[in-house]
């Protein structure tokens, strides 16, 4: 019963501690003049990607390898597979034609990377993690070189800024704002792994699985609030731009700057099934985006469906 409540108090937290860092990320890069297509490109990708982020440090450096990497995977695969399908089921998502051509076949390119990285090497070393968090500056600048222009795409990033838009706050309380919430982000991040380690010993699982369910869907939180938020106020572009651009910072710049900190070991029970779906969630919403340039309700039903099938995989 303990171990439960860590872990829901640990998910808690880490929602408030996500969301106090974006708004005050934000409200501080406004204040300074950032455009708005900048702040949706760096700070809100890195802001909602901040819970897997700390999580994953947290658990890598407390021995447990199969919580830091099953928090990433499942995060990818729970993004397009439970969330993406959630917010398609709300409302079909028409996507941008320039989005889909790039951001969805680079999200698809870094998942088989993070793969053959794996499983040629069976652990990410600091030097490996320098070299993706060196390719998330590069697919940063590169994106933000394209789309200042008024690129296809750019419409979509500038949607994102202004989905966590704070009220207008004095310059000190926005401060407070994103240091509590860093602070809530790393105490949750600590309670919520120690009751992920108990939780798994008691119950005969493995950390991995843990990792790629529950720990996941948690950290994902923030991915959830915005895509939903987004489809609901009839920006659904924004929430396949969200959801994407999250699978990438989490494997470029999660893993990375994890690896960087503490070399992490690929578990021995991170096997086929788990990559398949991890490389395979991105196909499919590649495909389903790129056929008519809209994802309808059916397609939504069969992502749903596939994630379904994935978590009963594991639970079997």
């Amino acid at each position: 019963m303990e171990a439960a409540l860590q872990i829901v108090a640990g998910l808690a937290l880490l929602a408030l501690g996500g969301e106090g860092v974006i708004r005050g990320a934000v409200g501080l890069a406004r204040r300074l003049g950032l455009s708005e297509l900048l702040i949706g490109l760096t700070l809100v990708g890195f802001g909602t990607s901040s819970p897997e982020l700390i999580t994953s440090i947290d658990a890598a450096l407390l021995g447990s390898p199969g919580i830091a990497i099953g928090n990433v995977l499942g995060s990818n695969i729970a993004n397009v597979l439970l969330i993406f399908a959630l917010v398609v089921l709300i409302r079909p998502v028409s996507v941008s034609p320039g989005a889909i051509g790039r951001d969805g076949m680079i999200a698809i390119a870094v998942s088989v990377l993070l793969a053959g990285l794996a499983l040629a090497f069976g652990e990410l070393t600091r030097w490996l993690g320098v070299l993706i968090v060196t390719l998330l500056v590069v697919y940063i600048g590169a994106v933000w070189w394209l789309e200042r222009k008024g690129g296809t795409a750019a419409d979509v990033h500038i949607g994102e800024s202004h989905m966590h838009d704070p009220a207008p706050q004095a310059l000190w309380l926005l401060v407070v704002i994103g240091l509590g919430g860093l602070g809530l982000l790393i105490f949750g991040a600590d309670i919520l792994v120690r009751g992920a380690i108990t939780t798994a010993r008691a119950a005969g699982v493995s950390e991995t699985v843990i990792g790629l369910t529950i720990i996941a869907i948690g950290t994902s939180l923030p991915e959830l609030v915005a895509t939903l938020a987004a489809a609901l106020k009839g920006r659904a572009d924004v929430a396949f731009g969200s959801i994407v651009g999250s699978n990438i910072y989490n494997i470029l710049g999660i893993l990375g700057l994890t690896a960087m900190i503490q070399p992490i070991a690929i578990p021995n029970d991170i096997g086929t099934i788990d990559w398949t779906a991890l490389i395979g969630s991105s196909v499919l919403l590649f495909i389903f985006a790129s056929t008519g340039v809209r994802v309808t309700r059916l397609e939504g039903l069969t992502l749903l469906g596939g994630y379904l099938g994935y978590v009963a995989y594991l639970l079997s």
